[in-house]
């Protein structure tokens, strides 16, 4: 059952009030009258503030034109308790009036109501009791000194809050704001050369605002296209696995398979877990950017403050979890060592032939991860569930003028002896037949193994004046990236090993012609 409604009058106008929110407009107004009636000008203290409640009670119309105890509550808060007005004379012989009980509580803000930009002059020239334009020249003038003004407006602009509410705004005068509120803001004290200034500087404020308006609009909209392709090039790449969108054939970087190569690098029973939170920790800063974008655009103001923090409090945990994960996998990367095995060729061939014998097209392998300088490649076979690494090959000479392979496969772990068995578990061979060698172009990582950094290189040591035929796929893996250069005629693939190094004949003859 709802409770009755009652008339009253407050500033000369006629509400409708429910018993309830009646009762507590009532008390609140005896308290009124009990701080103020033995004050000096009291009355007129008391008549400002139901007028001020008034105008209020007018904007919230109530509910069906009926004041309710909501919105007597919300008067309360906008105008304050009589607490919060400080002590009257009955309490304190020292004060004179109303404006006297205000300038105990004197406060500086920002003034939104004589603001040209941030109201920092107008919050000053009020707290001051001053023209704000003044203070508008030495900031200008400030500024002009290495931008020293400058940087003082912004200090204040941010530590400064903003007077929205009466009691901030009687605090900010010194005396009560609905004796001034009706002033407006070209009516504060000045001269006329002071309003004229004003003017001037308002002009100047509006093309400031403009241009940067204009600049947050396009640093907005770069922000909210940024974020849209990073987060489009995320999606694209490690959930739908399509790397074009980088143009990797370009860059020579492959990284679309890099979350099933998790598979391979980290404990079973986390990967998922490693995903998961990789996928929050780079998602919440691209929405952070696409969203602040949007709010540069069309600066709205919005009550987000807890939307914010909660994502960066998520944002947070799943970085330190992952962070906390991922150093506890690291460590079985800590320590790495490596095996080194050499055979020599039983006569030092004039001519050494280098082919391939195994190939990597050869293989069942339909994922590939590539590093940039294109030297390390891993392929992945979901089929075998084994890890495929292209070796590398380097030809030297050998001051000895002896000739011999030598195969070196190094790997990481917790420790030492664990890097070493897993350097040892690398499954790769060679075989030597009279002059020729034959190399196989990539070594594997056993079914149920973890890639642990594993590499192996094949260094070939010739002497002096001994001529190298390389075929395409063994001339692939020679990374020498001096002589890749060379590497244009597939018609004559011999090279001449000098005391300089290894030179390409078919080159050398071409410039002798």
């Amino acid at each position: 059952m709802m409770d009755k409604t009652i008339n009253i009058n407050l500033g000369g106008s006629l509400f409708h009030i429910d018993g309830e929110a009646y009762r507590i407009l009532r008390d609140y107004l005896q308290s009124i009258d009990l701080k103020f009636r033995n004050s000096a000008g009291g009355s007129e203290t008391i008549e400002d503030i139901e007028f001020r409640i008034a105008e209020i009670f007018q904007s919230k119309k109530g509910t069906a034109g009926v004041i309710s105890k909501e919105n007597v509550e919300e008067m309360i808060g906008i105008i304050g308790k009589p607490e919060d007005f400080g002590q009257s004379d009955s309490e304190a012989s020292s004060d004179n009036n109303f404006s006297g009980n205000f300038s105990k509580r004197r406060g500086m803000y920002r003034n939104p109501d004589n603001s040209i930009i941030g109201g920092v002059c107008g919050g000053i020239g009020a707290y001051l009791d001053a023209d704000p334009v003044w203070f508008r020249i030495l900031f200008v003038a400030f500024t002009m000194m290495f931008g020293l003004g400058f940087f003082i407006y912004l200090a204040l602009w941010i530590a400064l809050p903003s007077a929205t509410s009466d009691i901030q705004k009687n605090n900010m005068y010194g005396r009560s704001y609905t004796a001034i509120q009706s002033q407006d803001w070209d009516s504060h004290p000045g001269s006329r050369a002071g309003h004229a200034i004003n003017e001037v500087f308002k002009a100047f404020g509006k093309v400031f605002y403009l241009i940067v308006r204009i600049v947050l609009i396009i640093f907005g909209m770069s922000l909210v296209l940024s974020g849209f392709l990073a987060l489009f090039a995320f999606i694209s790449v490690f959930v739908f696995k399509y790397p074009g969108v980088i143009s990797t054939d370009a860059s020579g970087i492959n990284i679309a398979y890099l979350p099933d190569f998790l598979n391979y690098t980290l404990t079973p029973k986390i990967v998922p877990w490693v995903k998961g939170l990789l996928t929050v920790a780079v998602t919440i800063p691209l929405l952070a950017i696409i969203y602040g974008g949007v709010r540069m655009i069309f600066w709205f103001r919005t009550r987000d403050g807890y939307i914010w923090l909660g994502g960066l409090v998520l944002w947070v945990l799943c970085v330190t979890t992952l962070s906390v994960l991922l150093f506890n996998e690291g460590i079985g990367f800590s320590e790495t060592e490596n095996t080194v095995f050499r055979e020599y060729f039983s006569t030092v061939p004039d001519t050494l032939y280098i082919t391939s014998g195994k190939k990597i097209t050869d293989l069942n392998a339909d994922k590939k991860i590539s590093i940039p300088d294109k030297k390390y490649k891993l392929f992945l076979s979901e089929e075998k569930k084994e890890i495929y690494i292209r070796t590398n090959l380097d030809i030297v000479r050998d001051e000895n003028k002896s000739a011999s392979v030598e195969i070196r496969k190094s790997s990481a772990g917790r420790s030492r002896l664990e890097a070493l068995e897993n350097a040892k578990r690398l499954d790769y061979n060679l075989h030597i037949s009279g002059d020729t060698l034959i190399l196989h172009e990539f070594s594997t990582i056993p079914a149920g193994s973890k890639w642990s950094l594993d590499y192996v290189g094949v260094t070939v040591h010739v002497p002096d004046q001994t001529v190298i035929h390389m075929d395409e796929t063994t001339e692939n893996l020679f990374h020498s990236q001096e002589n890749n250069d060379f590497m244009t005629d597939h018609d004559n693939r011999f090279w001449l090993m000098t005391e300089d190094g290894l030179d390409y004949v078919g080159n050398k003859n071409k410039s002798e012609r």
